[in-house]
C-alpha cells in the first residue's frame, strides 16, 4: 500500500537535493547498461502482452516504445520504466471482447483512460487512490494473476477458439481434445522449464526471460515447426488511430476507461515506491500520474496497448545501473529499432513460448506473500482478499474493486466503532469520600478522541440509557479531537433528548474547532450560553446549581 502520511519540509528538501542529481559520465554509463537490460526484458513481455490482449503483437511493441519514452520525459519518478503490464492487459482483453466493436473503439478507450489519468493528476486525486486497502489490492492482483494463467491454456495447447466464454468453451471440449498441438505443448513446457531452471551464472549476462525466449524460439524453429507462431508484424511507423468522439459512445465506455485509469495509477504508484526504495529518491506522484495519462493517449493514438509503471523492467534497469530518466528513454529507443528490420526476428516466435512467459508472470502477480501468511492474518482481511479475487476472476475488475472497497470499508467501520465507543465515558459523578447527595444525580459524558459515522449509530444507544438516570448531564469535549457530521447530529439528538426530559446540559472544554463543528449543525442550540465552562470543577459547581431540590 502506498504511504499517504504527511512528510515534513526537511524531508522534501533533502529528497529534492537527491532528485536533482548532476549528470555525469558515470550516470550515463549506468543508464546505458540499464536501458539495454530493460529493453531486453521489455521486448518479450510487450510482444506477449500484445498477443494476449487480442489486439496483436505489434500493439504491445508500439505501447512499450511510446509509453517508455513519453513517461520518462514527462514523469516524476527517477529510473522507472513504463510500458504494458499484466493488469492493464487483462483489462484491455476484457475491453476488446465486451466494450469495443472495433480496434478504433478499443484505442479510443485507451486514450480516454489517459485523459482521466491527466485529470487525476491535475486535481491531485492520486492520494485518494492510494488509500485502497492492501487486502483489496492483494485480491485484485491475485485474481489478475489467475486470469493471466487461465488465458494461456489454449496457446499452450496450440488451440485457437472462436468462443472463449464460459459455456462456449464447455461445448467445444471435444474439439479441443482432438485439436491439441503436442508440438506447441512441448515448446511451452521446455520454455517454462528454461525459465525455472535458468543457470544463475548465465543470469548475469542473459536474464531468464530472454534466455527462455531464445531457447523456446530456436526449438520451435528447428524442431517443432508445427507450433503456431506470432506471424507477420507490420514494420515501419504505425498508422495514427483517429479517436471516436461521439458523445453516446464516450458515455458508454467511460466505465472501462475508468477501470484502466485506476489500475494504471495504482500500479504506477506501487512501482514508483519500489524505484524510490532502490534509488533512495522521492517520486512526484501527481506529475507521474499526468505523465502516464499523456503516455496512454499517445499509445492509443499509435495503436498501442494501455500501460503503467512496469515492475520487472524497472527493477532490472536499476540493478543494471540505471538511475535517471535517460535509461527509460534509451529502453524505448532500442525497442523502436524492432519496428524495422529487427522486427522480422519476432515473427518466428512460437505463441506457446509467449504463453509460457505469461504463465510465469501470472504466477508472480499472485500475492503469494499474503497467501503464505493467511493463517496469521485477521479473518476479516482474508475475507476481503478472497472476495475481491473471486469477483476479479468470475465477474469483472470494476465490480471486484468496488465491492472489495465497500466490504473493507464496512469492516473498518465496525472496528472503528468498537474503538470509538470504548473512548466514551458516561458515568455519575460519584465521589466515594464525599457525602454530597447531589453527586450521583449528575452524569458525565466524556468524549475522547475522534468520532465518525462508524460509531454514530450506536453512540445514541450507549449514552441515552445513562442520560435517563441523571438529572443534569455534563458533556466533556476537552479531549475530543474530531467529529464528523454523523457524530455531530447524534450529539445534537442526545442533547435535545436530555432537554425534552427536563434535564439541562453543561458543555465542558469546548475548543474553537469542535465548537464550530457542533454549531454548524445546530447541535448546541438548546444549551444556554451560561452553561459553557472550561474546567471540571466549574462544571460540577454549575451542575449542582442546576439540580432541582430534593422533595
Amino acid at each position: 500500500m502506498v504511504d499517504s502520511s504527511p512528510i515534513d519540509d526537511t524531508f522534501y528538501k533533502r529528497q529534492k537535493k537527491k532528485n536533482n542529481v548532476k549528470y555525469s559520465l558515470r550516470l550515463l554509463t549506468g543508464d546505458i547498461f540499464g536501458g539495454i537490460t530493460a529493453a531486453i526484458i521489455a521486448l518479450p513481455l510487450s510482444i506477449a502482452f500484445g498477443v494476449a490482449s487480442g489486439v496483436g503483437a505489434q500493439a504491445g511493441l508500439y505501447a512499450a516504445i511510446a509509453i517508455a519514452i513519453c513517461a520518462a520525459i514527462f514523469g516524476g519518478t527517477r529510473a522507472m520504466v513504463s510500458g504494458p503490464t499484466a493488469p492493464m492487459i487483462v483489462a484491455m482483453a476484457a475491453i476488446v471482447t465486451t466494450s469495443a466493436d472495433s480496434l478504433a473503439e478499443a484505442f479510443t478507450i485507451v486514450m480516454l483512460a489517459g485523459l482521466l489519468q491527466i485529470g487525476f493528476g491535475i486535481f491531485r486525486l492520486g492520494r485518494f487512490i492510494t488509500y485502497t486497502p492492501y487486502s483489496v489490492i492483494s485480491g485484485f492482483m491475485s485474481g489478475i494473476g489467475v486470469i493471466i494463467i487461465a488465458l494461456q491454456v489454449f496457446p499452450v495447447l496450440g488451440v485457437s477458439l472462436e468462443n472463449q466464454e464460459g459455456t462456449g468453451i464447455i461445448s467445444q471440449i471435444p474439439e479441443i481434445l482432438i485439436s491439441i498441438n503436442f508440438q506447441a505443448v512441448a515448446v511451452a513446457t521446455i520454455t517454462l522449464l528454461s525459465i525455472l531452471f535458468w543457470p544463475l551464472k548465465l543470469h548475469r549476462f542473459i536474464p531468464a526471460t530472454l534466455g527462455a525466449l531464445i531457447v523456446g524460439s530456436l526449438i520451435g524453429y528447428f524442431i517443432f515447426k508445427q507450433a503456431p507462431v506470432v506471424g507477420t508484424i507490420p514494420t515501419g511507423f504505425p498508422e495514427l488511430q483517429i479517436p471516436i468522439l461521439g458523445l453516446e459512445f464516450l458515455v458508454k465506455v467511460i466505465q472501462p476507461a475508468l477501470v484502466l485509469a485506476i489500475i494504471g495509477v495504482i500500479e504506477t504508484l506501487l512501482v514508483a515506491l519500489i524505484s524510490d526504495a532502490m534509488t533512495r529518491s522521492q517520486h512526484k506522484p501527481n506529475r507521474e500520474i499526468v505523465a502516464q495519462g499523456i503516455s496512454n493517449i499517445l499509445s492509443g493514438l499509435v495503436g498501442g496497448l494501455p500501460g503503467s509503471g512496469s515492475p520487472v523492467p524497472t527493477i532490472v534497469n536499476i540493478k543494471a545501473g540505471g538511475r535517471t530518466r535517460v535509461s527509460a528513454i534509451l529502453c524505448g529507443l532500442i525497442l523502436f529499432a524492432f519496428l524495422f528490420d529487427l522486427g522480422r526476428l519476432v515473427e518466428h516466435i512460437p505463441l506457446a513460448v509467449l504463453a509460457a512467459l505469461l504463465i510465469r508472470i501470472g504466477w508472480n502477480v499472485i500475492d503469494w506473500r499474503f497467501i503464505s501468511r493467511i493463517h496469521k492474518i485477521q479473518k476479516t482481511h482474508v475475507t476481503v482478499m478472497v472476495l475481491t479475487a473471486f469477483l476479479t476472476v468470475f465477474v469483472d475488475l470494476i465490480t471486484a474493486v468496488a465491492i472489495g472497497l465497500i466490504a473493507s470499508g464496512m469492516i473498518n467501520a465496525m472496528n472503528a466503532e468498537s474503538i470509538e465507543l470504548d473512548s466514551v465515558l458516561s458515568v455519575p459523578l460519584i465521589d466515594p469520600d464525599s457525602d454530597d447527595v447531589f453527586s450521583s444525580r449528575t452524569g458525565l459524558v466524556r468524549m475522547t478522541g475522534r468520532f465518525t459515522f462508524a460509531s454514530a449509530s450506536r453512540l445514541q444507544h450507549v449514552i441515552a440509557a445513562d442520560i435517563r438516570d441523571h438529572e443534569v448531564v455534563i458533556f466533556d469535549f476537552s479531549q475530543t479531537e474530531d467529529l464528523d457530521d454523523s457524530a455531530v447530529i447524534v450529539i445534537g439528538a442526545l442533547i435535545s433528548s436530555s432537554y425534552e426530559q427536563g434535564k439541562p446540559c453543561v458543555i465542558l472544554g469546548l475548543d474553537k474547532k469542535i465548537g464550530r463543528l457542533l454549531h454548524s449543525l445546530h447541535a448546541l442550540e438548546e444549551v444556554d450560553e451560561a452553561n459553557y465552562v472550561d474546567t471540571l470543577d466549574e462544571a460540577k459547581k454549575l451542575a449542582k446549581s442546576l439540580l432541582p431540590p430534593l422533595s
